[in-house]
């Protein structure tokens, strides 16, 4: 089963993913124009790709630990999934920029009063250099310091996932167990190699 996973995922390129996922914000502005979205659509789109994005950060996040433990190669997909994710996370503070607050002054309230804004926005901002350098002549141009400078990404997806769980109202269980496959997927990292290999 496993060799056929990566036996179809190396005949996948990966610009298929970028077209793919031009789809869901398209739907998603068809659903608000159309009245899909309820009765404030530009709250449910922001909402969506904020956890769209989380989604698609934590499947790039786990990408490695696939094939460490269980030998599906995903890697070739890493680059892809992690634009594709800060693609969707630019789009629901877009969303909430343009759409949703329009105002500056109160933006710049919002990011100074409310801890979730704050959070989200620094989640936001840690992204955008890993996303500039995601790109083979930065690869090239920082040498061992890109593997550093990406390590930012663990960073990234924790402050997106507390984003997440502080927006939320009340008790609800996805933000919690998003939080929880985000440190786990974490804590694999933290095994070392050799204990794997006696294993």
């Amino acid at each position: 089963m496993i060799d056929l996973l990566n036996a179809a995922a190396r005949k996948v390129p990966s610009w298929v993913l970028y077209i793919v996922a031009a789809l869901y914000p398209t739907f998603l502005f068809y659903q608000g124009l159309t009245g899909g979205l309820g009765v404030d659509p530009v709250k449910a789109m922001e909402h969506e790709m904020g956890r769209k994005g989380l989604q698609v950060l934590i499947l790039t996040l786990s990408i490695t630990p696939l094939r460490r433990y269980l030998g599906v190669n995903f890697m070739k997909f890493r680059r892809a999934t992690g634009l594709i994710a800060f693609f969707y996370i630019g789009l629901h503070l877009l969303v909430w920029l343009v759409l949703d607050v329009q105002i500056p002054s109160e933006i710049w309230a919002d990011i100074l009063k409310r801890p979730y804004v704050t959070i989200g926005m620094v989640g936001f901002i840690v992204l955008l250099p890993l996303a500039i350098t995601s790109n083979n002549w930065s690869v090239r141009r920082l040498g061992r310091n890109w593997h550093v400078l990406h390590k930012l990404t663990y960073v990234a997806i924790v402050l997106g996932a507390v984003h997440f769980l502080m927006l939320a109202k009340g008790f609800q269980y996805e933000p919690i167990i998003y939080l929880v496959v985000v440190a786990f997927l974490l804590a694999l990292r933290l095994i070392p190699r050799r204990r794997l290999v006696r294993a």
